[in-house]
């Protein structure tokens, strides 16, 4: 089950560390960042039941973007 509860000790200081990381990076450089984050995450996770209600939840009320697909669909 996914904990959305506050967990981190200090939040605050998460998200400006979490925004440094960021800093001085292109748009590019900042998505691969990302992903890389994302991975080593669920990879520490490593419940596949939790990381699909994660992310279902981060995908909840977002629409997808008219006709621009980002990933191609699979069949």
């Amino acid at each position: 089950m996914l904990n959305t509860e506050t967990n981190l000790p200090s939040p605050d200081d998460f998200y400006e560390e979490l925004v440094a990381l960021h800093r001085d990076l292109t748009p590019e450089q900042s998505r691969q960042v990302n992903a890389r984050l994302i991975l080593l995450l669920a990879n520490h996770v490593g419940d596949p039941a939790v990381l699909r209600e994660a992310m279902a939840r981060a995908r909840r009320g977002i629409e997808p973007a008219g006709g621009d697909a980002t990933l191609p669909a699979r069949a």
